[in-house]
């Protein structure tokens, strides 16, 4: 009787290294972009899944190692004064390398895992 090993085998049809080149469909209606990169926490090349919340904003500091800081603002209704308050709300999320996002830029953010202590959202879309 032949006994066989899995050890060896690779698992699924596809190589880790072909997953990184392929564009994949995240599940929303966004762009997909023209650049790739093989970071493993890109959603679109990588395997990094979004969920949740949907933010626009606008992009404000880039200077942290893939990671940017986005500014969203927004009204608050106060019901003593019967009028609404500015609100700014700043998100760190974590910038893949194929979107070229530079300061100053309108972005879709999306929720996704915890990637560190305070980057749970990720870039999808420059808008």
């Amino acid at each position: 009787m032949e006994v066989r090993s899995n050890i060896g085998q690779r698992i699924g049809s596809r190589n880790a290294g072909d997953l990184m080149s392929e564009i994949k469909n995240i599940g929303i209606d966004v762009k997909s972009p023209e650049a790739t990169c093989d970071d493993v926490n890109c959603p679109f090349h990588g395997s990094l899944h979004v969920r949740g919340q949907s933010i626009y904003g606008e992009v404000v500091s880039t200077k942290m190692d893939k990671t940017a800081v986005v500014k969203r603002n927004y009204l608050k209704y106060q019901g003593k004064y019967e009028r609404y308050e500015k609100r700014t709300g700043r998100y760190s999320v974590h910038l893949p390398p194929c979107l070229n996002v530079e300061v100053g830029d309108s972005v879709r953010i999306m929720e996704c895992r915890p990637i560190s202590k305070t980057v749970s959202f990720v870039i999808v879309e420059k808008r």
